[in-house]
């Protein structure tokens, strides 16, 4: 069993500046207590945090293009990966996430990291034109509904950025059937066995014309 990531050997693997891990550092332990009280992240993932949602997050940054200005995270929950990427870059970044207790949290949190976030307490299909160069998500839904969630939240030329486990290839077999989809896929930092999924232009099936 592979020893729990600590938060210098996170910041060995992805130098960020002593503002950053403040933030981070303030986010882990702000998570570590309302976890206690609501159901955030499962209890059994804390002793590894850093690794499990803190560089998990955190390795979507390096996928980002750098033109992107707007990112929405889709069921944000505890923050991840949306939380971490407001500490880790100044994109607007935008929340959604539909249960009022973990918005309160995501509140909490980005005023603990000194971070100015939006969040959006409603369903996605719910939610207003955001207009995101980039859409995350993180163990929400499977491929093809989280690109039915993204495609009215993304502008034009936008990307997804999408957090998977070994089940993605079966996710992009049934996807398929729906979308044409443009992606390519990398290896998790954090777990061998998972993948970020970068979803360029896609569009239905039954469509003629690309769109995101």
């Amino acid at each position: 069993m592979t020893d729990p990531l600590t938060p210098t050997e996170f910041a060995a693997s992805v130098p960020v500046s002593r503002e950053t891990m403040a933030r981070l550092d303030a986010l882990a332990a702000l998570l570590v207590r309302w976890t206690q009280r609501i159901n955030l992240v499962s209890k059994s993932t804390l002793p590894d945090l850093w690794r499990r949602h803190i560089l998990d997050s955190a390795q979507l940054v390096s996928h980002i293009p750098s033109d992107a200005h707007r990112l929405a995270d889709l069921g944000s929950g505890g923050g991840f990966p949306g939380l971490v990427l407001a500490a880790m870059t100044d994109l607007d970044i935008h929340l959604i996430e539909s249960d009022g207790r973990k918005c309160a949290f995501l509140r909490e949190a980005a005023r603990t990291m000194g971070k100015a976030v939006t969040i959006h307490n409603t369903r996605i299909e719910s939610a207003p034109g955001i207009d995101a160069d980039i859409v995350t998500a993180r163990a929400l839904a499977p491929l093809g509904q989280l690109l039915t969630y993204a495609r009215p939240i993304l502008r034009q030329d936008g990307k997804c950025l999408f957090l998977k486990g070994t089940t993605l290839q079966t996710e992009l077999t049934d996807a398929k059937k729906i979308w044409h989809i443009d992606s390519t896929q990398h290896r998790s930092l954090s777990d061998p066995s998972s993948w970020i999924l970068r979803v360029g232009a896609f569009h239905r099936v039954e469509s003629d014309q690309f769109q995101p």
